[in-house]
């Protein structure tokens, strides 16, 4: 905020889970056999969720807050060693057997591309649901209590099929009637989907009819469409750069004729749909200037980046602004 932004482009729920005595909340939500298991864990959240948010609204003071919906594969919240795992069976008072083999069970060959983003939500619509009762309570609760008009973006991740944003957007809104029917109180609030997946990019006319916002997730949509994984790619990285194959590292600076692209034809496509769609890129792409001038002549509104990235980002951008002013 000091730095200069106008807002979160991308909040990431998940980091809230793992101070203190949260991430036993979470672990026990994982580790639940049913659903009823999994919302005695859920309403331990709630309330930390909420107050997160209140505290985050109220230090944004009315600029607009995109909050991120749960994103990592759950095994990142689990131990994974068997001191810890004895430990966390102590706690909740089952066999360590039984935290062993569940661990085991949420093991993925490749977890980023396996049990995780929205398929966390429709596989377990509770989390989902705790989650929109979180912001939506801690907005309401901020505009009564501080007078502060909250700008509320839920953002809804790894979307690739149009159906699965609809199937989240009604978790969302169901809960969101609920909400406002319990505290006789309402507040605008808008429901968009991170483009990151290339199905997503090239579907985005679909997708369009359920979002009113895209932000592109140019992290996981540069693994995805150049085939390179993030955590391997310096194996060979070095060797591409000094051959001339790759100009530079497509992690720091934007593919613009493969991932950008994608960018491109996703921005016309669901602007076709909705016209004044609002547009914006969240990762490091979004603090880098080359990235940045092309985001604009891509017709995005906004950058998003990690906060000490913010002071180039913003001359990037009126840079390019000025420079498409001359020609």
């Amino acid at each position: 905020f000091r730095f200069g932004a106008q807002g979160i482009g991308l909040c990431r729920t998940e980091h809230m889970f793992f101070e203190g005595d949260r991430i036993k909340a979470v672990r026990e939500m994982i580790l639940a056999d049913d659903e009823a298991g999994r919302r005695k864990a859920l309403a331990k959240l709630l309330p930390i969720q909420r107050g997160d948010f209140e505290g985050l609204f109220e230090a944004m003071n009315g600029l607009p807050v995109t909050v991120r919906l749960l994103d990592p594969p759950l095994h990142e919240f689990v131990p994974h060693f068997e001191k810890e795992q004895k430990e966390l069976a102590a706690d909740l008072n089952v066999p360590y057997e039984t935290i062993k083999n569940k661990v085991e069970s949420l093991a993925e060959a490749n977890p980023m591309l396996g049990h995780r983003g929205c398929r966390l939500g429709i596989t377990y619509p509770e989390i989902t649901e705790m989650q929109a009762r979180a912001i939506l309570e801690a907005a309401l609760n901020t505009r009564k209590n501080k007078g502060i008009d909250v700008h509320v973006e839920i953002m809804v991740p790894l979307v690739g099929n149009v159906k699965e944003l609809r199937n989240q957007k009604e978790v969302i809104k169901n809960t969101a009637e609920a909400v406002f029917a319990e505290r006789n109180d309402r507040i605008d609030y808008m429901i968009g989907t991170m483009i990151e997946i290339p199905r997503a990019a090239v579907t985005a006319n679909e997708i369009a009819e359920e979002a009113e916002f895209f932000s592109f997730g140019t992290n996981d949509l540069t693994q995805m469409t150049l085939g390179f994984s993030r955590d391997d790619v310096a194996k060979f990285l070095p060797v591409y750069l000094e051959k001339g194959i790759l100009k530079h590292d497509p992690f720091q600076v934007l593919d613009q004729d493969g991932v950008g692209q994608l960018v491109r034809e996703a921005v016309f496509k669901g602007r076709g749909v909705k016209p004044e769609l609002k547009c914006g890129i969240c990762g490091e792409h979004g603090g880098e200037p080359s990235s940045v001038e092309f985001c604009h002549y891509a017709g995005l509104n906004y950058v998003s980046c990690s906060p000490f990235r913010v002071p180039i980002a913003r001359l990037a951008a009126a840079q390019a602004a000025v420079k498409e002013k001359r020609a």
